[in-house]
């Protein structure tokens, strides 16, 4: 059953068109992942579907009696509470019925046989609205995401802006409406919690749309993608992997149709030009029932470009010395809280360190203190020869309010000109108006943008980065990826991002590590989650079987052998196609004549004109058909 639709549904400021005649429709227990790059749209569509903004056209239908709640990306609670009883706050009518039944239970035993009735009817209404689990589950999804006991008693005033909008996510979690809007849900959470999130919203039985930008988070939860892109949304059915396939394969689709076409459309009109030229009367009969032919064919429109992505690229400058830096037996303490101690590792030239584990354990104060931004208690940090260092904070804490975005990027280096600097900015897609914007207007992914510049500028072999990838959109994020894997520096990393320590990672430092102390481990990601299965699952690492792999000559004599046969076929086929098309061709000129010839009798002109019709479409597909394996067999 549909849970909620929207049809033709848009939103315009003045003459723009944010959004214009977005349509789809939702069944109980789908989830709908929404994407796009910033400023698509993707969060006003949220709030028209959630009745918080109304559209300029179209409209939305929800299932009777539905209810739907959101969280947007600024919600956040205020303080006066503990995040326990700001839980408890969505319960008031169970906390009312617990009391009335307090109250009952007194009557009872002071010998009110009335009360006896009224209570009996008032527990068995309590129990089957959950009135004897209500409170374990507050404190279940609590715990579930990321806030430990010291927290439940803190009021969440003094709580940071990460930790009160996972409040807020706790809060629209325990209400479990019929339909559940998330706007980037995965903000401020670290890799189990993620986790967590992602078996719950799986297992949800009701429906969910979201944003995000995680792209393991898209995969693992949803069963359709809503792609928005030049304010028209595109709905597809499949997780986001399978959306990424199918939008690769509908774009290479549509510009093939539309180049064959466009070829099609001049060869009839090179026929048309000749007849004419020759300009007997059966030319001339012959060029205009061509030109009808024309008139009625349904143009296709060029397919658009994807939005313009960010261009970046970081370059080390000067060459470090081997040994970059060496950390010895750290710690650090704040109050009781002790974040690490005893920490040590190494970090040479070329690495791809990312530092990995639950929020609040301490991966920014380690950043912080290799910046020498913040002093250790206790060891010492010994850095190598020629390093020159670079810091994103995933904070932005580094840009200048006041200054605008212009004059921001220009005191990096003042000794730049102006065309120097429009150009900087524009490569990370600032626009001629945006670049007089105040550093306080912008946006966490323009905040994001601008840092990421200032770092470019500046020719860094080291280069520390704290959350690079947040607030950053998918298109973005892959940019960044690039851009860090053909970097020749080395490279110190706090991210929650799989895809990009997946990608990237030469070395883990994990500080939910082996016995809860951070663990240092030289490999991949991918071969630091197998040691961890290896440890978690067998007696010792030294008794576990080894993976049987096939030999790499093997494996790749088997690819070329599977190759050669297909370029084979293709190639068969490609000769075959060519030969078709040439005796259609030949039939057209057959036609063309035929028609010239016999232009008053209309019974055999309009068998003549259903052949040719058909005989053109079979040639666009054969024309398109030989230009693909033209490609395949020329590689």
């Amino acid at each position: 059953m549909i849970a909620i639709s929207c049809d033709n549904l848009g939103f315009s400021v003045g003459e723009r068109d944010i959004l214009s005649g977005v349509t789809f429709a939702l069944n109980e227990g789908e989830c709908l992942g929404i994407v796009g790059v910033n400023g698509a749209g993707k969060s006003t569509l949220l709030k028209m579907l959630c009745g918080r903004l109304a559209p300029t056209s179209g409209s939305v239908f929800l299932k009777k009696e539905s209810r739907i709640e959101m969280l947007a990306q600024n919600d956040a609670v205020t303080g006066g509470r503990t995040p326990y009883e700001e839980l408890l706050s969505c319960c008031e009518d169970l906390l009312a019925e617990e009391k009335r039944l307090e109250e009952l239970s007194a009557r009872m035993e002071a010998g009110d046989e009335q009360a006896e009735k009224q209570y009996h009817s008032a527990h068995d209404r309590f129990l089957e609205r959950g009135g004897y689990e209500f409170r374990g589950r507050c404190a279940g999804i609590l715990k579930s995401l990321g806030f430990k006991e010291e927290y439940t008693v803190q009021d969440v005033g003094k709580f940071s802006g990460g930790q009160k909008t996972r409040l807020a996510l706790a809060k629209i979690l325990f209400l479990s409406p019929d339909i559940l809007v998330l706007d980037e849900p995965t903000n401020h959470l670290d890799a189990s919690t993620l986790v967590w999130l992602e078996d719950f919203l799986r297992n949800y039985k009701k429906t969910v749309i979201l944003v995000s930008h995680d792209r393991y988070f898209l995969d693992r939860v949803c069963n359709k993608i809503l792609d928005i892109e030049h304010g028209k949304g595109r709905i597809y059915n499949g997780n986001y992997s399978a959306f990424v396939e199918k939008k690769k394969k509908d774009r290479e689709i549509a510009e093939r149709h539309y180049k064959n076409q466009q070829r099609e459309i001049a060869r009839i009109e090179a026929y048309i030009e000749q007849q004419r030229r020759w300009n007997r009367e059966r030319n001339i009969i012959a060029a205009e029932s061509r030109q009808k032919a024309l008139d009625r064919m349904e143009k296709l429109e060029r397919p658009k470009d994807g939005p313009d992505a960010i261009r970046l690229s970081f370059k080390a400058g000067f060459e470090s010395g081997e040994d970059v830096m060496k950390v010895r037996s750290l710690a650090k303490s704040f109050g009781t809280n002790n974040l690490f101690k005893d920490l040590s590792f190494s970090v040479q030239k070329g690495d791809r360190l990312f530092i990995i584990g639950h929020n609040g354990c301490g991966k920014s104060t380690l950043m912080k203190i290799l910046m020498q931004r913040m002093y250790p208690d206790e060891g010492a940090v010994d850095y190598g020869y020629n390093l020159t260092i670079g810091y994103y904070d995933q904070e932005n804490q580094n840009l200048s309010e006041n200054k605008t975005v212009l004059d921001e990027l220009w005191d990096t280096d003042p000794s730049m000109n102006n065309t120097t600097v429009h150009s900087a900015l524009a490569l990370f897609n600032f626009t001629q108006d945006e670049v007089c914007k105040r550093v306080a207007v912008l946006s966490g992914g323009e905040r994001a943008r601008l840092t990421f510049s200032k770092l470019v500028l500046k020719e860094n072999n080291l280069l520390l980065l704290d959350e690079p990838t947040n607030h950053l959109d998918i298109a973005t994020k892959e940019v960044l990826e690039e851009a860090l894997t053909d970097y020749e520096g080395t490279l110190i990393t706090v991210s929650h991002d799989r895809y990009l320590i997946d990608k990237l990672a030469t070395c883990i430092l994990d500080f939910d590590g082996e016995e809860g102390k951070p663990f240092f481990f030289k490999g991949s990601y991918a071969e630091y989650k197998h040691y961890r299965a290896l440890k978690k699952d067998a007696p010792t690492l030294e008794t576990a079987k080894p993976i049987e792999k096939i030999s790499k000559s093997k494996e790749q004599y088997l690819e070329n052998k599977k190759n050669q046969a297909e370029l084979r076929k293709m190639k068969n086929r490609l000769e075959k196609a060519r030969k078709e098309s040439e005796e259609i061709e030949q039939r057209l000129e057959e036609i063309s004549e035929l028609e010239s010839i016999n232009a008053a009798d209309y019974q055999l002109l309009s068998t003549l004109c259903k052949e040719r019709e058909e005989l053109e479409e079979k040639l666009m597909l054969l024309y398109e058909e030989i230009e693909e394996l033209t490609e395949k067999t020329a590689n």
